[in-house]
């Protein structure tokens, strides 16, 4: 049985798959074929294991919706994205692994802040930070970084104000982030990372209990951890995943999306000359759907057999949702390899569908919406200033984006 398997596995497509060569915006060439003619169809991962695929809109909503399916990744099937996140998530589990009832026992701890009334009540914060940043660049020297001035540091100040994380550890954090989002990180660097992190939380938590503040972590130490209804590991684990996670993404989604617009002037003109916040807001979710920087797709197990497009996908079996690709799916979106500010794009699954859907999905768009609104208009005549083919990816990430974007004006 076991050689049956392997031999299925090997001549299965590899995934994930690989870039056309000068289109790094759009999803691999073989996520729109098999989009177009195998939908739900198996592929092989790093492991040699062959977990299912799912490339169209509908059936990712659907089965991202459906309980049958879990986030648990201990779970035997469970398809890893690497060596290193495998280890990881062995050692140590949040609640957005976990599956109900206890993940949403775990999340309703940390709702509040991301709320979307308590993050409206942050945008004049998130705008000074922007327009602060703003400020440094204009008056320092050019070319710039992009990424190293402006795109890191927004949301990355953001987080720590909201966690009550000290924004000048951002080294430390940024650093670890770095180390734990490469898919060719080794498995010990990533599990020694996580823990780093996880041990920095952990003290600051020890601290905040004794000194709390205005903000989550103090929230987390002196009510859920004192009140015994979390431990102070688990209290320093879910700071790490907001910590991390609200950060890294919203980064590369600033730097890869002033990118795709400075690719599309048209676009950038619309969005740099309107003063319509519908607009602005139509833009983010346009630019999450077309760029979709988790590109190595959402990971489950099944739990029971389901049947979709015609496939059984089997109790035990791993599971893929290729959002990326779903979101470029022509019976979703019309025309939707091109970047159109002006659709409606807010049925995107950017930021996942169902109970796991992104926590952070709120505090993201203000940070977006702040940054689209301001970065353009007031340096409107900021181009690249290197090459647009010698610009990196990050093809060997998690979360997608690039590197370095140096920009002049």
């Amino acid at each position: 049985m076991t050689e049956t398997l392997a031999d299925t596995a090997a001549g299965l497509p590899e995934h994930p798959m690989p870039r056309a060569a000068g289109c790094p915006f759009d999803p691999p060439p073989a996520l729109h074929a098999l989009q177009a003619d195998s939908p739900v169809s198996r592929v092989r991962i790093w492991d040699g294991s062959s977990p299912w695929l799912i490339t169209r809109h509908d059936h990712v909503r659907a089965l991202l919706g459906d309980p049958r399916i879990s986030a648990d990744p201990t779970r035997s099937g469970y398809p890893h994205r690497s060596a290193g996140t495998r280890a990881n998530d062995l050692a140590r589990q949040t609640f957005i692994s976990m599956d109900d009832p206890e993940h949403a026992r775990l999340r309703r701890m940390v709702t509040a802040p991301f709320a979307i009334k308590k993050v409206e009540a942050l945008r004049p914060s998130v705008q000074k930070i922007v327009d602060d940043l703003i400020d440094a660049m204009l008056a320092g020297p050019k070319p710039v970084d992009l990424v190293e001035a402006f795109a890191l540091p927004v949301p990355s100040l953001v987080i720590c104000e909201l966690l009550g994380v000290p924004y000048e550890d951002h080294d430390l954090f940024q650093r670890n982030t770095r180390v734990a989002v490469r898919r060719t990180s080794p498995a010990e660097e990533v599990v020694a990372a996580m823990q780093t992190l996880t041990d920095y939380l952990d003290d600051l938590l020890t601290v905040k209990r004794a000194r709390p503040g205005d903000d989550l972590l103090s929230v987390l130490a002196t009510e859920r951890v004192a009140k015994g209804e979390m431990t102070q590991r688990q209290a320093a684990e879910t700071g790490v995943l907001l910590l991390a996670a609200g950060h890294e993404t919203t980064a590369n989604m600033i730097a890869l999306g002033t990118l795709a617009l400075l690719r599309n002037p048209d676009q950038l003109a619309l969005l740099r000359d309107t003063e319509d916040p519908k607009v602005v807001a139509g833009a983010v979710e346009e630019l999450l759907r077309y760029l979709n920087i988790t590109h190595s797709g959402r990971r489950r197990v099944a739990l029971a057999d389901i049947e979709v497009g015609g496939e059984v996908i089997r109790a035990g079996d791993g599971v893929i949702f290729a959002n990326e690709i779903a979101n470029r799916d022509p019976e979703a979106f019309t025309d939707p390899d091109r970047l159109d500010i002006t659709r409606d794009a807010r049925r995107h699954v950017a930021f996942g569908y169902g109970v796991h859907q992104c926590l952070g999905q709120p505090l993201a768009r203000v940070e977006l919406q702040v940054v689209y609104n301001t970065l353009y208009s007031r340096i409107p005549t900021l181009a690249l200033a290197t090459d647009f083919d010698q610009l990196e990816f990050k093809h060997d990430g998690i979360v997608y984006g690039v590197y370095e974007l140096p920009v002049t004006w």
